[in-house]
C-alpha cells in the first residue's frame, strides 16, 4: 500500500514520534482527508519497515487523538472532520523550528538572526509566486 505521507528518520526522535507527527503533518494538510482508509498495523509495518509494535504504539496515539477509528468491515478510517485550531497547527511547525534553531546555533547565529533569515527566506517564496 502507498502511503500519503513519508517519514525520514531522525537520530535521537523515536520513529513512533516521527510517524505520528507525519501522519497528523498528513491529516492537517489535507493529504488524508475525513473517512480515507488507513493501512492496518500490519500494513503500516511494512510499508515504513518498522515492528509491528512500533506501528501499533502510532495507530493506538492516533486513535487516541481522536485522528483514526476502527470502522467495522472497512478498518482503520481517517476521521479529520475540522482543520485544527491556529494553535495546533504551530504545535505542528516545532520540531521543523527546532531543527532550524540548533541549525542558526551550530553557524553561530542567534534566535533572531534565524527569524531574519525567515523572513528572507519568506519573501523569497512570495516574490516567486
Amino acid at each position: 500500500m502507498n502511503l500519503p505521507f513519508t517519514i525520514r528518520v531522525l537520530d535521537g526522535v523515536p520513529v513512533s514520534d516521527q510517524v505520528v507527527q507525519a501522519v497528523r503533518k498528513a491529516v492537517f494538510s489535507g493529504q488524508l482527508a475525513d473517512a480515507s482508509e488507513f493501512p492496518s498495523v500490519r500494513a503500516l509495518s511494512q510499508s515504513l519497515r518498522i515492528s509491528p509494535t512500533t506501528a501499533h504504539k502510532v495507530v493506538s496515539q492516533l486513535k487516541a487523538e481522536g485522528l483514526l477509528a476502527s470502522r467495522p468491515g472497512i478498518g482503520m478510517v481517517v476521521t479529520a472532520r475540522n482543520l485544527p485550531s491556529r494553535e495546533e497547527r504551530l504545535d505542528q511547525l516545532r520540531p521543523a523550528c527546532l531543527r532550524f534553531l540548533e541549525e542558526a546555533a551550530q553557524l553561530n547565529l542567534t534566535a533572531k538572526d534565524a527569524v531574519d533569515a525567515l523572513k528572507r527566506a519568506a519573501a523569497d517564496t512570495s516574490a516567486s509566486a
